[in-house]
């Protein structure tokens, strides 16, 4: 259902628009004059606007053209009479959906309509798409076979037939926007948008205006009007990542859309209602926060209705060999790379380390070595120097290392790095980017080698460009 603003001087024409496009079950509303219809439409969401071309006071052209120094963004349709054909043209310059000429039929009008609607449908999904890809999310699948795991799967089939709001639990890099994401991808909101919003990367009024919107002319900079992420998801799904760190006033705003499902843009007093699910992330301790006045505690209840918690890397190791040949698998391909071989030590290192960066740590480890390592053998020692956890066995054996107790790390950088020096013909600047290190940093270890005398049984194997 559409709401439609119909704005005519004459009231039979005026009233049979309105029952025509009412039969039709959108909801109209009338005006006899195009003043008293633009203070409405300043205050509320019209999807369409008919108006009529010639009127007393303000004419359909001055409407337009107030309606695009507002930059308020809605479809209008001029309504003419024969004599005014090039009036109408002028106002399509200006920037009219389209225009009637009386006579017209029911028909027509209904058909006129669907088309301004389904454009601005088209214009609302392209600025939902932008959105998301602002977002820099990724859509991949869930990865898992472990008990840990499977468990988490089976109770996402559950919760997403739900309209509930879900609280996702879990240590950074886990994937909880992937179980978001799942969740809503198995829910009957599937072909409507989700949208997500980092709580913790905008500053308090920024993220105001990015859930809930703003008028033009707001604030400082609000040189036109934004619709919010609750606007836009209306119908499917907004994801709030790191909740926790909502400040306290945008707790409270939250508290009543979750339960009212109505809300107010920055700088409005029209009040808007959206039908939405709400999916929450977060890594800290809600229920601990909220008993120490750190968190809302009715919002961390509205939150927490279906909570989900998801493993750490380390509690599914079971997962690694299957993460590892996906990442490794799909680096590879999208650069069009060869994939590095791995010793049989490497696996074992990989399932003892304690992974404290979680899944992404190793997806990022993984993207290194399809850059550093393609093509080549690795072992434990090329890997070591990226896992800065401790390991569940620290014994050098396990590791497939034959260096000294205390020297494990050290011995183990200088060896990646001489081999990266080698690599590239010893020039130190595509090394050290290639490591993802500062030129500096470089030196000063090359330097620091040198004054040790360690560097120079090593020095044959690069020569260093200077």
């Amino acid at each position: 259902m559409a709401c439609i603003c119909v704005i005519d001087d004459q009231a039979m024409m005026r009233d049979s628009v309105q029952q025509t496009l009412s039969a039709s079950d959108h909801k109209v509303q009338a005006f006899n004059n195009a003043q008293e219809a633009l203070t409405m439409i300043k205050q509320q969401s019209f999807d369409v606007v008919l108006t009529d071309l010639r009127m007393p006071g303000l004419d359909g052209v001055g409407l337009l053209r107030e309606l695009r120094r507002m930059g308020i963004d809605v479809p209008v349709i001029v309504m003419t009479a024969h004599g005014t054909v090039s009036n109408a043209v002028e106002a399509i310059k200006l920037g009219a959906f389209d225009y009637l000429q009386k006579p017209f039929t029911g028909q027509e009008i209904e058909i006129v309509v669907e088309r301004a609607l389904r454009e601005r449908s088209l214009v609302r999904d392209n600025e939902i798409m932008q959105r998301t890809l602002e977002d820099l999310s990724r859509n991949r699948a869930l990865i898992g076979e472990s008990p840990a795991m499977r468990h988490v799967l089976e109770k996402l089939q559950r919760v997403a037939q739900s309209t509930a709001t879900v609280l996702i639990l879990g240590e950074s890099g886990t994937g909880k926007e992937l179980i978001a994401r799942a969740v809503h991808e198995a829910s009957p909101r599937a072909n409507q948008p989700m949208l997500c919003v980092n709580c913790a990367a905008l500053s308090p009024t920024l993220l105001e205006s990015e859930l809930f919107g703003h008028e033009k002319g707001a604030f400082t900079g609000a040189d036109r009007l934004r619709k919010g992420r609750f606007e836009l998801a209306d119908g499917g799904t907004l994801l709030l990542d790191e909740v926790s760190e909502l400040a306290p006033p945008l707790q409270a705003k939250l508290l009543r859309v979750l339960q009212e499902h109505e809300f107010e843009r920055v700088g409005s007093s029209v009040t808007r209602r959206v039908d939405l699910r709400v999916i929450a992330t977060t890594n800290r301790d809600l229920r601990a926060w909220a008993a120490k006045a750190r968190f809302r505690e009715d919002l961390y209840y509205r939150l927490s209705v279906l909570p989900v918690e998801v493993p750490p890397l380390r509690e599914r190791r079971e997962d690694i060999p299957l993460l590892l040949d996906t990442f490794v698998g799909a680096a590879a391909t999208r650069d069009g790379r060869e994939r590095p071989k791995f010793a049989p030590e490497v696996l074992k290192l990989l399932q003892e380390y304690s992974w404290p960066g979680n899944v992404r740590e190793l997806e990022n480890l993984c993207e290194r070595l399809g850059v550093l390592e393609a093509g080549r053998d690795v072992t434990a020692a090329t890997i070591a120097p990226f896992l800065t956890g401790p390991l569940k066995s620290a014994s050098a054996a396990a590791r497939g290392l034959q260096y000294r107790d205390g020297q494990i790390l050290y011995d183990a950088e200088r060896d990646l790095i001489l081999r990266t020096l080698e690599r590239f013909s010893g020039h130190r600047e595509k090394t050290a980017r290639a490591l993802g290190i500062g030129l500096r940093t470089l030196g000063l270890k090359l330097k620091k080698w040198r004054d040790e005398g360690t560097f120079q049984e090593e020095r044959r194997r690069a020569t260093v460009t200077v």
